[in-house]
């Protein structure tokens, strides 16, 4: 009986006041993941509010939301961002290419999400010390435009075996984050 009781006990589920939560202020002073997302024409709400959930986890340094991709505030963004636009850093820029350009020359290195000829499977890709990456997520429809591919330094192919070869933008968001994150070696 002692050993089901100890069991129990040490997987117990943690309280949300156990969970050492930092604040949004605390969050804008922490040293941030060198890593910076760039949403081009997303027009799910739902979906951006997740990547701003996503980008608070994991202490990404900036968002940049392009196009007709919504900004905050907004009461659909919010619900699924649960307060994650007010710790992320974000900003509007209407053309992706302008702001690719503009990374791109303060050596940034851009990958985007996407199936192309020559991408790069995600677990192939590695990471450079000192290197900011900017990673680019597109349209639920039409992806990454042609034109910001053509000007990204990579591209990266999240592999899939199934029978549709897609991602919901935000789940995508959230493996490429991850897989970043860990190569990058940022495990705080």
């Amino acid at each position: 009986m002692e050993d089901c009781i100890f069991a129990i006990m040490k997987n117990r589920k943690l309280k949300n006041n156990e969970l050492d939560r930092i604040t949004p202020e605390g969050f804008k002073a922490s040293e941030k993941t060198p890593l910076i997302i760039i949403l081009d024409n997303i027009r799910s709400l739902n979906n951006i509010g997740s990547v701003f959930r996503t980008a608070d986890a994991f202490l990404i340094q900036k968002i940049y939301l392009c196009g007709i991709t919504a900004t905050p505030p907004h009461k659909d963004i919010h619900k699924t961002a649960l307060g994650a636009t007010d710790s992320v850093d974000w900003e509007y820029v209407e053309n992706t290419i302008d702001l690719v350009e503009k990374l791109t020359s303060e050596n940034i290195h851009i990958a985007s999400i996407e199936q192309a000829e020559k991408s790069v499977s995600l677990e192939n890709f590695n990471t450079e010390k000192d290197t900011t990456y900017a990673i680019v997520f597109g349209n639920e429809v039409k992806g990454v435009s042609q034109e910001v591919v053509s000007a990204s330094d990579t591209v990266i192919e999240i592999p899939q075996y199934g029978t549709k070869h897609s991602l919901n933008i935000s789940v995508s968001c959230g493996v490429v984050v991850w897989d970043l994150f860990v190569k990058i070696g940022c495990r705080l």
